[in-house]
């Protein structure tokens, strides 16, 4: 029997990280989680930033949980994260502050500053990249006369920021930069004239490698603190979390659209070209890159981040609600007593979401959801509905037909969104891998090391390592009711 081929896959998401284990025996994919760890942002002096010295002691650990259990070599250790947010170095490589959230409100307002320098429509020709305040573009333009700014010398990603820690090099994943806003995907490099145009730095901005590129070998003295006994290859993967994870997503197709379901929700298709039509900017979509050349046409919906900041108010007011009790509250909820617009503004910014919940409702005219069920039954159902206008209007722009939504990640363990979704869509949905993410990470390095031949081996390879589960649609009158109603709602 061969023997398993090692590798690591560092997955950091907006509320917690895992060291993962991928083990490839020629057949399957095996995937264990070695260290789990909180990732919580820290707030100063009313500005909210990700502690990214504990993130590195949390990596570091989950690095020696492998060592001390395993003698293998690593065949390669990849990091994946969320995009949009950065670190800014100076030009000895030491880090300039902690980088901020996308949730902080230094970007509030900030895209009229941007529009009155370039059109909103030369933006998007340029980046083909969604318009929203947090992306780094904005982020960027908030930082004016900011001496972090003024000083830097190197812009890193998050994920290239630990890679960076990693191997001493600095370079941005490819997946990553195109969530930056910041780079052209018809000309694959930096829109620096775009940039030159806004007043931001360009000689900030490192080279781009793409998914799968050796990136060199752990450092000796991290090697050694963490207890690796031999050379262990960086392998950049797929680093943005969810290119990773629709690079995992078995039987895509053009017939497929996937929902990559986490404190986010990413809506889209696969397409070998972006999309930079009228229509495209209206419906206001993304462009991002995705593994072997292909680009995420796709839309960012909020997420599990309605259901996760609600839990964490009713645990602030004395009551520790666990998922499952909160997903059965809201089946035995009365349907479709209030529908809220997920991404509405009001839901942006950490707070008492319940509270914004009600005050949508009832600013909207509908009836308010009062009970905690009646709350999360809204915030799902909503969601659900949100899905369907975002994927009929996909179907319009790309020019496709939508058979199958194929769910991965953490809200493909929710059955009753998994359900409402089918509903409200009056599509199959497939739900799963769960840890799409990983999986993913750890295929585009398997691919880098020669062990796979290309992501269509990968994704077969995939779908037979996991189990997933079919949701077939019903109840479709109700839903094209409340169809009706949600629509008038939206705030596009």
């Amino acid at each position: 029997m061969t023997a398993a081929t090692n590798f690591l896959a560092v997955d950091l998401g907006a509320s917690s990280g895992r060291v993962m284990l991928g083990r490839w025996d020629g057949v399957r994919f095996d995937i264990q989680e070695l260290h789990r760890f909180p990732n919580q942002p820290v707030t100063i002096h009313s500005h909210i930033h990700w502690d990214v010295l504990r993130l590195w002691h949390e990596i570091k650990a989950g690095m020696a949980r492998y060592a001390a259990r395993f003698d293998a070599p690593l065949a390669g250790i990849g990091v994946d994260t969320w995009g949009v947010d950065f670190a800014l170095l100076d030009r000895a490589g030491r880090l300039l502050g902690n980088p901020y959230t996308y949730r902080d409100t230094r970007t509030d307002g900030i895209l009229a500053r941007v529009f009155a320098r370039v059109p909103r429509q030369d933006v998007f020709a340029r980046t083909g990249i969604q318009i929203m305040s947090i992306n780094t573009l904005c982020q960027l333009m908030s930082m004016a006369g900011d001496p972090q700014l003024d000083g830097a010398a190197t812009l890193l990603t998050m994920p290239d920021l630990f890679h960076y820690w990693l191997t001493g090099n600095k370079v941005v994943e490819y997946t990553n930069a195109t969530t930056t806003q910041m780079y052209d995907p018809r000309k694959r490099g930096w829109a620096t004239d775009l940039l030159d145009r806004l007043g931001l730095p360009t000689r900030i901005l490192p080279p781009i490698v793409e998914p799968g590129a050796l990136l060199g070998e752990v450092l000796p003295d991290v090697a050694s603190e963490v207890g690796l006994r031999a050379p262990a290859p960086v392998i950049v993967p797929a680093s943005h979390d969810t290119a990773s994870a629709v690079a995992a997503i078995p039987a895509l197709d053009e017939r497929s659209a996937y929902i990559s379901s986490g404190t986010w929700s990413l809506v889209g298709v696969e397409t070998p070209q972006p999309i930079l039509s009228d229509a495209a900017l209206a419906l206001n979509v993304t462009n991002e890159g995705g593994v072997g050349g292909t680009i995420r046409l796709l839309k960012n919906v909020a997420g599990l981040w309605l259901m996760q900041e609600s839990q964490r108010q009713w645990q602030r007011e004395g009551t520790a609600y666990s998922w499952e009790e909160l997903l059965a509250q809201a089946e035995l909820a009365e349907p479709f007593r209030g529908l809220i617009d997920p991404d509405a503004e009001d839901f942006l910014h950490a707070g008492d979401i319940p509270a914004l919940v009600r005050a949508f409702c009832r600013n909207t005219g509908q009836p308010i959801p009062e009970s905690v069920g009646a709350v999360v039954r809204c915030c799902l159902e909503s969601l659900a509905l949100k899905y369907r206008w975002v994927i009929e209007a996909l179907e319009r722009v790309a020019n496709v037909r939508i058979e199958t939504i194929r769910i991965v990640g953490g809200g493909g363990q929710n059955q009753l969104l998994c359900q409402f979704t089918a509903d409200a869509c009056g599509r199959l949905v497939v739900a799963g891998p769960v840890e799409a993410t990983a999986l993913g990470n750890v295929m585009v390095q398997a691919i880098a090391t020669g062990h796979l031949p290309d992501i269509a081996a990968g994704r077969r390879a995939i779908a037979a390592s996991v189990s997933q589960r079919s949701f077939e649609p019903a109840a479709r009158g109700a839903w094209d009711v409340a169809f009706g109603r949600f629509v008038d709602l939206l705030v596009v």
